[in-house]
């Protein structure tokens, strides 16, 4: 009366609990378990990729330690996303294939990608990934090579021309804005003499 709830009894709750669930209960219950059972799947392919990868990772440690500190080609990383990856340089990586056991050596160019090596064996793929480490490197001397002062120029003269850039870009805002101040003065000096 005025407002008040009855409490419920204690019979009709010990008859809610102790009834069947319904079917849509059962149901519902039945996919959040399997869903559960999904994400811990799920969790457990992305570390073992992982783990995988770290491993194929230490392995390569003897090949690039014999690369010269000054070539700056390569960076080597594993990037942890939802497809982990091993890189190599900016271009070349390895992931691991579907069946999440295979190393698959990929390469992206303007045609897409290509795959370099696949196998399940880290020492093949640790051979592959030798093997292109030095063809990089043989293109790095060819290039310098055929012309010797590549280095010492490309960036200097680089660098030079940026800077004109940015003069010239400084000068023209610089003749903007005064251009932009004497019209502006103009047309409020004509206002001024307009109203007199």
């Amino acid at each position: 009366m005025f407002g008040r709830k009855r409490k419920p009894d204690a019979s009709a709750k010990d008859a809610a609990a102790n009834s069947p669930p319904s079917p849509l209960q059962a149901a519902m219950h039945q996919a959040r378990v399997e869903a559960a059972e999904r994400t811990s799947v799920v969790v457990d392919l992305r570390d073992a990729e992982l783990a995988r990868l770290e491993l194929l990772n230490e392995a390569l440690d003897p090949p690039f330690t014999e690369i010269p500190p000054e070539v700056d080609l390569f960076d080597r990383g594993i990037s942890q996303g939802e497809t982990p990856r091993l890189w190599i340089d900016a271009v070349a990586h390895i992931a691991m294939g579907r069946d999440k056991r295979s190393y698959r050596f990929l390469q992206d160019s303007r045609m897409g990608r290509h795959v370099l090596a696949e196998s399940v064996e880290i020492p093949e793929i640790v051979q592959a990934v030798t093997g292109y480490v030095a063809r990089r490197l043989i293109e790095r001397q060819r290039a310098l090579a055929e012309s010797p002062d590549l280095l010492a120029r490309g960036a200097p003269k680089e660098a030079a021309r940026q800077q004109r850039r940015r003069r010239w870009r400084a000068l023209g805002a610089l003749t903007l804005g005064f251009v932009i101040g004497v019209l502006t003065l103009f047309v409020v000096a004509l206002l001024m003499a307009t109203r007199s």
